[in-house]
């Protein structure tokens, strides 16, 4: 591309009420905004073509909108995922991926807490049963575990994992993980079991999924591994939807295999009018709510406008995407 070409700054999809920041540091470098509101992979083509620096929150990024990006763009993603990014195409063609994986730590910790307890105290149903005009605790709830006799089991043990372990253990309750990140001493030192993936669907009575999808983790939430879960037992997803195999997930539900469930990521955003999943039983449903609080987006699109103001100085993102360019 012509050094004297035009530069152009795009924001594919967003969630914030305005952009001030982001505009302000394209335009500070003297390259144009454009925001867009796109769902569809076409859309994000067509949106970033001839793009300098292209900014995805939700929507797809695949191939074929890499291949349409300008030679020597930047990819910056809004989050902390980066799945619904061709990284490997964006590898290809030299263009750094850059994204933003500290700016909700804590939020999303104190939502994955939230929907845990509120499964394992049974709380839906003991609303359900009250607004429907019974007064039966007991019947209502049966059988409830004490969190001293309750073990939480986590699948992936990242940042957002150990700080929701750090959060329940003052509960008592006790705790596997499987992850193969997690050296046996680091897990002695954090106070945890260590143990596969079989063992950790088996033995865990509250199961929260903290892992990337990648090729070993898509739908690894499905009928084989919940016909292996304990009864009784609750699932919670802050992570990726595409752990969930959500046609599984609801059948263990509406069966009694699964006593409960929270989600709030799926593989379909919004979720489909027509999802299994709004019929299940036992289940909480929040949409793709986790990272949020206003000082989180504060924190976001700061670190996303550093990023654009340093790609437009020729400078790679703050947090580059493993395995970009």
């Amino acid at each position: 591309m012509s050094s004297t070409a035009p530069r152009r700054v795009v924001v594919t999809d967003y969630t914030f009420p305005a952009l001030d920041r982001e505009r302000a540091a394209a335009e500070a470098a003297g390259a144009s905004f454009e925001a867009f509101q796109c769902r569809t992979a076409e859309e994000v083509a067509d949106a970033v073509a001839c793009a300098t620096v292209a900014v995805v929150q939700f929507a797809p990024c695949d191939a074929e909108a890499v291949r349409r990006l300008a030679p020597g763009a930047t990819l910056i993603r809004y989050g902390i995922g980066y799945d619904n990014i061709d990284v490997a195409a964006a590898a290809k063609r030299g263009i750094p991926v850059g994204y933003v994986p500290d700016y909700c730590i804590e939020e999303v910790a104190d939502h994955t807490v939230s929907l845990l307890l509120t499964l394992l105290r049974k709380i839906p149903t003991l609303d359900a049963s009250v607004r429907a005009g019974r007064w039966e605790a007991v019947a209502a709830a049966k059988p409830l575990r004490p969190f001293g006799e309750t073990t939480v089991g986590f699948l992936g043990f990242g940042r957002i994992g150990r700080e929701v372990c750090a959060r329940l253990r003052p509960f008592g309750f006790r705790f596997l993980v499987a992850d193969p990140a997690l050296a046996d001493e680091e897990a002695v030192r954090l106070g945890v079991g260590r143990c596969d993936i079989a063992t950790l669907f088996r033995d865990a009575d509250a199961l929260s999924l903290n892992a990337p999808a990648v090729a070993e983790t898509v739908h690894i939430v499905n009928r084989d591994t919940l016909a292996s879960m304990r009864p009784g037992a609750v699932i919670v997803n802050t992570a990726r939807g595409k752990l969930v195999d959500e046609t599984a997930l609801a059948e263990a539900l509406a069966a009694g295999r699964v006593a409960g469930a929270a989600l709030d990521v799926f593989e379909g955003e919004p979720l489909p009018a027509e999802s299994p999943l709004r019929g299940a039983p036992n289940l909480v449903l929040t949409p793709h709510a986790a990272w949020y609080s206003e000082a989180a987006i504060d924190r976001l699109q700061a670190r996303v406008a550093g990023d654009v103001a340093a790609a437009l100085a020729g400078r790679r993102p703050r947090r580059p995407v493993p395995g970009s360019a």
